[in-house]
């Protein structure tokens, strides 16, 4: 009973008031002393345990975690098979497509590769944004940090590359900075990979003729300078980053080839001649396009044969594919299995641009189209740029997209960043965590019913029946009580990975078992507290009227101690998610790629990951941890207004 409710009176009004008030009110309107004091016991413990503050946050957050975990992947499922080399242990940040102020006044370039870009405004500036960590205390090797001597030049090309940048002054100075391990620039450092060290005409003070210079640009660990007279310099980690560079750099020697432009994959060099061909030296990854006949049947041809006499106008790389644009205005994707955007009748293809993944079309008619891998949101073009003269210049690059209007500034898209990070191979932490969530609380929450049911039925027929039924039962109970919890669920996780069930049978036999292995606490209590309601007069009656012994237990007691039940199974669950945790964690739970919280901080056993990479384990253990102080919160809670012996109020 409510102390403080039952002391409550109506407040004393002038009678003729209060008689105006029932004429018009009418009595129901009017709050009595009885009205509070036959609440019925379950209004009465949600009040009370509403009245508890904590508990209250507690509801609040873990069901906002819930719809958080259970909501969200249908918005945002995660793909298993998903890597991104190129943003390997990138920290939370979302400026990766901010744009800096001097940038959106006619910037003559942006170039990026991986998680930062690199812009040159027109008054010589260069500029940096997006996220990268150096690993190296050598300031020289932060890619972020734009030397002081470059800062003081007139700068008239800047390109950047997957860690390193270059830049070209007026007066013809060359500027690097960023690793250069793999012979990005200079002939410094340990040339940990075969390469082709950075000529020496273009170091030690030495100068290029920047009338002359036609094309600056960096890829995977290499870098290239074009000058107009076809001359071609190439520099770099050829065992990676450009496997056909040499090839490319002895076909460029020859008389008849003059070179126009130049340009990267990830792993290739490719050059576009002024005749409009395309030189691939020794790389054969583009050498065959895939056709279909009228029938839809497909075959293959070589490059040269497709091509036949036509001129290529133009050519860009994404990381892994090449498109050519055909004098005929013919868009040809290579390397890639998605489509071709669709251009309409009447808007020809003033330009072409490519990122790291994906490739934009600007038309006549001033509209955007993109196509590629868009599973960054590079492809997803904003509506106002699919009007006619919507802009008159885009910029593509690294994961994202710029577009002008008249030298102004007018609509960015792409990737803005990791709210959460990255991890070890590129993928986000927020998505992991949230679809990861999903998975841990499925598990944790599919063991406490299998827990749920076999504990309630053993106890209750354990303590109704008494007797022979109650000591096998409880002898069962001993049995699977005595078995090492934790031991015996990784030998049989162990066994499960070595067999040939796939994953989702064997997550599945993983609930079941730390339901199994987690009933006979609550088996007990069932029981303890069968025991003391079976002899009340209420069971009495009910056997002296012939109700059935089954009937009386399940329906008669049971539900008497289902206050005890539901605050043991709130605890429960938070057990079961820290044991799938813990086992995922110990590399016996469910395995990577699928996520859980527990495999998630399984990755993050290292000394470096904890001391530099803080974003891969931290946001794992803030979610593990609320769910689980949440339910214990909220258990504790129930405890105490469900106890009718407890004085919730003083």
């Amino acid at each position: 009973m409510d102390n403080k409710q039952t002391n409550t009176s109506p407040k004393k009004e002038f009678f003729l008031w209060r008689w105006a008030k029932r004429m018009v009110l009418g009595t129901h309107r009017e709050l009595t002393a009885a009205d509070e004091r036959y609440d019925s016991p379950s209004k009465l413990a949600v009040k009370r345990f509403f009245r508890k503050k904590l508990a209250t946050v507690a509801v609040i957050l873990l069901l906002c975690l819930f719809l958080f975990v259970m909501i969200g992947p249908l918005f945002a499922p995660i793909d298993l098979s998903y890597e991104e080399s190129l943003h390997v242990n990138v920290g939370p940040t979302t400026g990766m497509m901010k744009l800096p102020s001097a940038m959106k006044e006619s910037p003559v370039s942006i170039s990026s590769r991986g998680s930062f870009t690199l812009g040159l405004d027109q008054n010589g500036n260069v500029h940096t944004w997006g996220y990268y960590k150096s690993t190296s205390k050598n300031v020289k090797e932060d890619v972020m940090v734009i030397p002081e001597e470059v800062e003081k030049a007139n700068i008239l090309y800047a390109a950047a590359g997957k860690d390193h940048c270059l830049a070209i002054g007026d007066d013809g100075t060359v500027y690097a900075w960023g690793v250069y391990d793999n012979g990005q620039y200079g002939h410094d450092g340990t040339l940990i990979a075969a390469c082709e060290k950075m000529p020496i005409e273009l170091m030690n003070g030495n100068k290029v003729d920047v009338n002359n210079v036609a094309q600056l640009v960096c890829g995977n660990q290499v870098s290239a300078l074009l000058l107009k007279d076809g001359t071609l310099y190439a520099w770099g980690n050829y065992a990676s980053g450009a496997l056909n560079m040499l090839s490319i750099k002895k076909l460029a020697k020859e008389e008849n080839t003059k070179v126009t432009k130049v340009f990267f994959t990830n792993t290739n060099m490719y050059a576009l001649t002024e005749d409009g061909k395309l030189l691939s030296g020794t790389s054969q990854n583009f050498s065959v396009v895939e056709v279909y006949d009228e029938n839809g049947v497909r075959a293959s041809i070589p490059f040269d044969q497709y091509a036949g006499d036509r001129k290529i106008t133009d050519i860009v790389t994404s990381g892994d594919s090449i498109t050519i644009l055909f004098e005929d205005g013919e868009l040809l994707l290579l390397g890639s299995t998605a489509k071709v955007a669709t251009i309409p009748e009447g808007e020809t293809v003033v330009s072409i641009q490519a990122g790291t993944r994906h490739f934009t079309v600007l038309t006549d008619a001033g509209k955007v189209y993109a196509y590629g891998n868009g599973k960054l949101g590079q492809t997803a073009v904003p509506s106002a740029l699919t009007k006619e003269d919507s802009c008159d210049r885009i910029i593509s690059t690294g994961f994202q997209n710029y577009a002008f209007k008249d030298g102004k500034f007018v609509e960015s898209f792409g990737l803005k960043g990791y709210i959460m990070g990255t991890d070890e191979l590129g993928r986000d932490v927020f998505n992991r965590v949230m679809n990861g969530g999903k998975m841990t609380m499925t598990v944790g929450a599919v063991a406490v019913i299998v827990a749920a049911i076999i504990g309630i039925i053993v106890g209750c027929l354990s303590g109704y029946f008494g007797g022979w039924v109650d000591m096998l039962l409880m002898r069962v109970t001993e049995i699977f009580g005595a078995i090492p919890f934790l031991p015996f669920a990784l030998v049989l996780s162990a066994i499960l990975q070595a067999s040939d069930l796939d994953e989702s049978t064997r997550i599945f036999i993983i609930m079941i078992v730390l339901g199994v292995l987690s009933w006979t606490g609550l088996a007990r209590l069932v029981r303890g507290q069968i025991l003391a309601e079976r002899e009340k007069e209420f069971v009495l009656a009910a056997k002296a009227m012939g109700v059935k012994e089954k009937r009386i237990a399940f329906k008669h007691i049971l539900p008497n101690i289902i206050s005890v039940i539901l605050v043991t199974l709130t605890l429960d669950f938070a057990s079961c998610m820290l044991t799938e945790s813990s086992l995922s964690y110990l590399g016996f739970g469910v395995r990577p790629p699928r996520p859980t919280w527990g495999n998630m901080l399984n990755g993050c056993r290292n000394a470096t990951v904890i001391e530099v990479y803080w974003w891969r384990w931290l946001f794992p253990a803030i979610f593990l941890s609320i769910a689980v102080i949440c339910i214990n919160i909220i258990g504790d809670a129930l405890r105490d207004v469900l106890d009718p012996k407890s004085e919730v109020e003083k």
